[in-house]
């Protein structure tokens, strides 16, 4: 009798079952993100089981697989590729998902036809090279033109939005995406756009502000407008009208001797205050409560000064005003302030807000969001955060692609002639990611519920001719030119997709054994 070598309650699968087991959940995962994919894609709700049962009302892959919970572990490789995707260029989520599951879907084929994994392993690195080749010839580039590479942006972006819940008004809201990202003059600091949310109003209500707005009231008695306002940005207790030591008790004889105590207390406070207003400021923002006490004295100094300030909200106003957090007040020379030309209150809807314009950072600005109800605005948000990150790419690396399966048609054309000049096994593998390219164009147009067979076919028809622009028209419901429906996506986009699909496809082709480890048991304490 051999010694078992793992512990009683873990598993292992071996060979055949442990691919099985790989390709079933990572088919499994694209299925399940591949309806949201394309113009015509539809929304998953997502409810929570936890406290309050929240639910969440989205199209993007990269949220959707943040969601599950998933127990598969080629299924959770898939979902790692879509964050990375999110992170890096904020589109393409569920494309990286959906390509990765047509590779596996075809290497499960040519591993049934008893083909090694390692011999398609070396076919898909050849293809995804050719591929990535024949984008990189049919990227076109305006950086040089301004007026063309800003219709560049737009297209990009109004792609993008195409997909989400802000198609309707994709025009609007690419032009408040370009706009706001044109101001970062190229860098891909998105924390300088603030997007806020407010309910109420339609979409169509949204606008972009220059500046920063803070989610906050103005206190009772202070200056409602500043002008030339200098700014300190704190973090620091504001609230010492009781003992801070936890558990202190102090033991008096009179009623004289506690208000002897408050009144250290204030004064203790008062010197505070006196060192703060000392740095010659006129808005004090604090992360921190502030209390009644020094609240007048601030008042009464001419000082604005705003407490509570979420710390989203006071770290992002310190890059924009160009100040830093400060906690002591001592020094007042080592302390940055932050400036601006005008501190107001305005209204949104229902609620007052603090409007800080002219600020340092001169590419800082915000975002108001209008909307319906909280599930439309976080998918809003969602949405717009997307576009914003492909655009910021975009800036930086200015290469631009046409969209609507226009890439992967052209890439599959160009790895069907290699396939066909490669000889050996390898072939079949190249054959194979040229159908799995080809399978994106095709859910495209059945999430539209066109015919996608017939569509592909006529695809790849003009697609035979030189230098062609064809793509799906998911609106007509037939094969369009790219160029003049102005259908376009980054080129750093799909080129992630592309790369990211295929070595994740790969990491999962390699595995031949999965080993569960034993659940840790509770000793019983009794």
């Amino acid at each position: 009798m051999v010694e078992r070598l793992l512990k009683d309650d873990a598993t292992e699968e071996k060979g055949e079952r442990a691919r099985m087991a790989s390709f079933i959940g990572a088919m499994a995962i694209t299925d399940l993100v591949k309806t949201t994919l394309g113009p015509k894609g539809m929304d998953k709700i997502l409810q929570s089981t936890g406290r309050g049962c929240s639910v969440t009302v989205t199209n993007d892959g990269a949220t959707i697989l943040k969601s599950l919970h998933i127990d598969n572990p080629a299924a959770k490789v898939l979902v790692d590729i879509s964050k990375v995707q999110d992170d890096e260029v904020g589109d393409g989520t569920t494309s990286v998902v959906v390509l990765a599951g047509e590779l596996l879907r075809e290497a499960e084929k040519l591993v049934n036809m008893k083909i090694h994994p390692m011999t398609i392993i070396a076919g898909f690195r050849m293809a995804a090279e050719c591929a990535r080749n024949a984008l990189l010839q049919r990227a076109m580039d305006n950086k040089e033109d301004s007026d063309k590479f800003r219709s560049d942006l737009m297209n990009i972006a109004m792609t993008t939005l195409s997909s989400k819940i802000l198609s309707q008004d994709k025009e609007y809201f690419a032009g408040l995406a370009v706009d706001a990202v044109l101001r970062l003059k190229g860098s891909t600091n998105l924390e300088a756009i603030q997007i806020l949310k407010k309910t109420g109003g339609s979409l169509k209500d949204s606008f972009l502000d220059e500046g920063f707005i803070l989610d906050k009231k103005i206190g009772l008695g202070q200056p409602k407008r500043i002008e030339n306002a200098k700014i300190l940005v704190a973090n620091t207790a504001m609230d010492t009208d009781k003992v801070k030591i936890y558990g202190a008790r102090v033991r008096v004889d009179s009623m004289a001797k506690v208000a002897e105590i408050e009144a250290a207390e204030k004064q203790k406070m008062r010197e505070k205050v006196q060192k703060i207003i000392g740095h010659g400021i006129n808005c004090f923002v604090n992360r921190q409560l502030i209390y009644n006490f020094p609240e007048e004295l601030f008042a009464d100094a001419g000082i604005l000064a705003i407490e509570h300030a979420d710390f989203e909200g006071i770290e992002r106003l310190a890059l924009v005003t160009g100040g830093e957090i400060a906690s002591t007040f001592d020094d007042p020379e080592s302390v940055k302030l932050g400036h601006c030309k005008f501190i107001e209150e305005i209204m949104i809807g229902e609620d007052r807000l603090i409007h800080f314009s002219g600020v340092e950072m001169g590419q800082a600005c915000t975002i108001v969001l209008r909307g319906a109800s909280e599930h439309v605005l976080d998918e809003a948000e969602r949405s717009l955060h997307d576009a914003l990150c492909v655009l910021s790419q975009t800036v930086n690396d200015t290469r631009v692609l046409y969209g609507g399966g226009w890439p992967e048609m052209v890439m599959a054309i160009e790895v069907d002639e290699l396939a066909r000049k490669t000889p050996g096994k390898r072939s079949h593998a190249i054959e194979a990611f040229s159908r799995a390219l080809q399978s994106i164009p095709t859910i495209i147009a059945d999430n539209a519920g066109l015919d996608s067979a017939d569509l592909i076919s006529q695809l790849r028809a003009e697609h035979h001719k030189e230098q062609s622009t064809a793509g799906i028209d998911v609106i007509s419901g037939g094969v369009g030119d790219m160029k003049k429906l102005g259908i376009s996506e980054s080129f750093k986009a799909k080129q992630a997709v592309l790369l990211s699909a295929t070595e994740a496809a790969e990491m999962i082709l390699r595995v031949d054994e999965i080993v569960t480890c034993a659940p840790r048991r509770r000793e019983d304490r009794m």
